[in-house]
């Protein structure tokens, strides 16, 4: 599995293009939170040589969604999440150019996405968590030794739960339960700021002060 970061948009998130690097696969990949700058997707696709296939939105909000339909489109391809973020979704839609992401076209959701799925790309197979807290719907997507966290666990750091639908207590949990339960070695990527791993966040998080 290769793993591309795409640092997109005017909050710098996080893009991930992550790819099959089996040559049985056609080289297919998975676009996660395509929030900007859909010529920097566009521009590795071209000189990598990966198929993409499916668009994944870990939340809705816009910095993540922002270049979604016109990706979609452009690939022919779906995009999916988490049924409990579509209103969120359609808020950001409406909310976009607050945050310098201009006018963004309505995301036509294909598949709603629910803990345990699987989300498969070539012989890749990855698991959806659902993690909610900064957003209601907000999912972790698991895959062998790696998990996109979104914006519910950044290093040293979680998200904001000031935003609709989003909870402190929530959060926690969601962190304690689906993703601190993970092996300490897998890589956490974050969808804002540097990647981390599970056993630093465990030791040296301070939201939780060593208490899990």
């Amino acid at each position: 599995m290769h793993i591309e970061t795409l640092v997109v948009g005017p909050l710098a998130t996080n893009c991930y293009v992550v790819s099959c690097e089996d040559p049985c696969c056609a080289a297919e990949a998975i676009i996660i939170d395509p929030g900007g700058n859909p010529e920097r997707v566009r521009d590795y696709v071209e000189r990598s040589g990966v198929t993409p296939i499916l668009i994944v939105l870990t939340h809705g909000h816009s910095d993540h969604m922002a270049s979604a339909a016109g990706l979609a489109a452009e690939y022919g391809i779906d995009v999916t999440m988490h049924g409990d973020d579509l209103e969120t979704l359609e808020m950001s839609v409406a909310d976009a150019p607050m945050w310098g992401l201009g006018s963004p076209e309505n995301v036509p959701i294909a598949r709603s996405l629910s803990a345990g799925d699987t989300i498969e790309f070539g012989g890749i197979s990855g698991k959806v968590l659902h993690t909610p807290g900064h957003t209601k719907g907000g999912i972790s997507i698991l895959f062998d030794g790696a998990v996109f966290v979104g914006d519910t666990l950044f290093a040293r750091s979680i998200g904001r739960t000031d935003f609709f639908g989003g909870d402190m207590e929530t959060i926690l949990a969601s962190i304690r339960r689906e993703l601190f339960t993970l092996p300490e070695d897998t890589a956490v990527y974050t969808g804002h700021g540097p990647a981390t791993t599970i056993g630093e966040e465990k030791a040296e998080n301070p939201f939780f002060d060593g208490t899990l």
